[in-house]
C-alpha cells in the first residue's frame, strides 16, 4: 500500500511529515497522543468520499476531526500508525442562509462561531454555544451531539438540525440536507450520525435551525446558599420568565476561587462571598427593559423566599461578557491550577441537590485530599463534577498521587450516577475516554443493539475504532 496513490485523488492537503501531521496527534487535554499513518485534509465533499473508498478499499482506518477541541479522546488515532486522520477544517463553507425558513446549511469544517456570524449577520440567532466556539466545528459539535449553555431553551446539537449530508463507511454519499420540520418518512437515519462520534461515518455538511435574534439580553449573578436552592431557583425563574430564560448555570465558590486566580481581569461581584452562585441569563424578541425588569422582579420573589441572598445586574453589554466570562474561564482556570479528574454527568434536575449533598460527602471521607470543583448546565441537568488535588498540594508526588486516583474516584461518581438516574456523559461523548465504563453500565439489550447498528454501517469496522462502543 503506497499513501502517496491517495494524493491525486482529491482536492486538498495529504500530511504525511511527522512534523506536520503532530497538531492532529494529540488531543486538547493533552491527555492522549497517538500516531497516522497521514492526516488527509480535503476541500470538499467529494474529497472525503474519495478518501474514505481508498481507505476502505485498504482497510485503512479513519479517524474524523474537527477542530480537535474534544474532551474525550474520540478524535485522536491509536499508537499502531495504521488510521488516517481525515481532518475537515478546510470543508468551512457557509452554503446558504434561508431567513424565510430560518435555516443555515454550512459545511462540517466550519467553527461554531464562524456559523453563528453568519446567522448574526441575516438577522438570526445560531444558539448553540460552546466555550471553545472560536475553535470547535460544526461537524464536532453534532458526532458529540454537544450542548453548551442554552440547551434550557434551543435544546442540544441534535434538536438544532434538520438534515445531513454524510460520507457512509463504504465512500458513498448520502445527501439529506432537507430544511424541513416535519419528514416522517423512515427511519430518521439523521439521528444515529448525530452523536456516533465519526464511528458509522463522516458528517461533512448540515442543514440548521435559526431563531430570531434577541432584541434584549440581561443576566443575574446571583448568589444562593446550596444546590438545593438553586433548583428552586430554577423552578421558581421558570414559572415566573417561561421561554424567555435561556440559560441558567450553576458553580461554586471554589470555581469562582479559581478564575479570580488565574484570571487578572475576574473580580467577584458581590461585596460578600457565597458556597455557590447561579448565572441566569434571559433574552426578549422586542427591546427595552423588559429582560431587566423580569430578571429584578423574580429576585425580589427569590430574597422573600430565602433562594438568593445577593445578586448583580447586568447594565451593559460590558457587564453582560464579563459576568458570562466568568462562568466561561472555569475550565481552563482549572486546568491551569493542575491536574484534573473530570465527569461530565447528566441527572434527572431534581435529583441534583440529593447526588451533590450524597456523593461531595463520600468523596470527603474515602479521598479527603482531593477538592471537588462543581459547575454546570443545572437547567438542563448537565454537571461538569470535577475534582483537583486540595489546595496547596503542588509537590510533584502528591500530582502523582491524585493521578493514580483517577479509576476509583470515576467508580464512585459514577456509580453515584447511576444509582441518582442519571448518564456518565451528558455532552463530551464517550470516546476513548469513558468506552470501558459506559459498557458497565449499559443493559446488554442496548449494547446488543448498538453493535448491531455498527455492523450494519460499517461492517469492516474502519470507522473510528475503539471509540464510542467499542468494536
Amino acid at each position: 500500500m503506497d499513501i502517496e496513490t491517495l494524493r491525486g485523488s482529491f482536492t486538498g492537503r495529504l500530511l504525511t511529515d511527522a512534523a506536520d501531521m503532530a497538531p492532529f496527534l494529540t488531543d486538547w487535554r493533552g491527555k492522549w497522543t497517538g500516531q497516522a499513518l497521514a492526516v488527509a485534509q480535503p476541500r470538499d465533499t467529494e474529497g472525503v468520499a474519495a478518501i474514505v473508498r481508498w481507505c476502505h478499499s485498504h482497510g485503512v482506518p479513519v479517524v474524523p476531526q474537527g477542530g480537535n477541541t474534544g474532551l474525550s479522546g474520540g478524535a485522536t488515532p491509536d499508537a499502531s500508525g495504521r488510521a488516517l486522520v481525515l481532518s475537515l477544517v478546510r470543508l468551512d463553507r457557509i452554503r446558504s442562509v434561508d431567513a424565510v425558513t430560518n435555516t443555515i446549511e454550512v459545511e462540517a469544517g466550519a467553527t461554531l462561531q464562524r456559523v453563528q456570524e453568519a446567522a448574526r449577520e441575516a438577522g438570526r440567532l445560531f444558539p448553540l454555544s460552546l466555550a471553545a466556539e472560536g475553535s470547535c466545528t460544526l461537524g464536532g459539535n453534532l458526532a458529540t451531539n454537544a450542548g453548551g449553555v442554552q440547551v434550557l431553551r434551543y435544546g442540544n446539537a441534535r434538536e438544532l438540525c434538520l438534515g445531513l449530508e454524510v460520507v457512509t463507511a463504504d465512500g458513498s454519499v448520502w445527501s439529506a440536507l432537507r430544511r424541513l420540520r416535519k419528514d416522517n418518512t423512515g427511519y430518521d437515519l439523521r439521528d444515529l450520525y448525530i452523536g456516533s462520534e465519526g464511528t458509522l461515518g463522516v458528517i461533512t455538511a448540515a442543514v440548521l435551525k435559526l431563531f430570531p435574534l434577541p432584541k434584549a439580553q440581561a443576566v443575574a449573578f446571583v448568589a444562593v446558599p446550596s444546590p438545593r436552592a438553586a433548583v428552586e431557583l430554577l423552578q421558581l425563574a421558570q414559572e415566573q420568565l417561561s421561554s424567555s430564560l435561556t440559560a441558567f448555570e450553576l458553580m461554586s465558590d471554589t470555581c469562582l476561587a479559581l478564575v479570580e486566580r488565574h484570571v487578572p481581569s475576574a473580580r467577584l461581584p458581590l461585596p460578600e462571598r457565597s458556597p455557590w452562585y447561579v448565572l441566569m441569563e434571559v433574552s426578549e424578541a422586542q427591546e427595552g427593559e423588559r429582560a431587566s425588569a423580569g430578571l429584578q422582579a423574580l429576585l425580589e420573589l427569590a430574597f422573600d423566599q430565602g433562594l438568593a441572598t445577593d445578586a448583580a445586574l447586568s447594565a451593559s453589554l460590558a457587564q453582560f461578557q464579563s459576568l458570562w466570562a466568568l462562568r466561561e474561564d472555569i475550565s481552563e482556570s482549572q486546568g491551569a491550577e493542575g491536574p484534573t479528574i473530570k465527569h461530565d454527568i447528566s441527572l434527572p434536575i431534581s435529583r441534583i441537590a440529593d447526588f451533590i449533598e450524597s456523593t461531595d460527602a463520600a468523596l470527603a471521607q474515602a479521598f479527603p485530599e482531593t477538592r471537588l470543583v462543581v459547575f454546570g448546565h443545572v437547567g438542563d441537568g448537565n454537571l461538569h463534577y470535577n475534582l483537583s488535588p486540595a489546595a496547596g498540594d503542588a509537590t510533584p508526588e502528591r500530582r502523582d498521587r491524585f493521578k493514580s486516583l483517577e479509576e476509583p474516584i470515576n467508580r464512585l461518581v459514577h456509580d453515584a450516577v447511576i444509582a441518582h438516574e442519571g448518564s456518565i456523559s451528558a455532552e463530551h461523548g464517550l470516546g476513548v475516554l469513558r468506552r470501558e465504563e459506559a459498557a458497565l453500565y449499559k443493559s446488554p439489550i442496548e449494547l446488543q443493539l448498538m453493535r448491531a447498528i455498527k455492523q450494519a454501517l460499517d461492517p469492516r469496522g474502519l470507522m473510528n475504532p475503539g471509540k464510542s462502543i467499542g468494536d
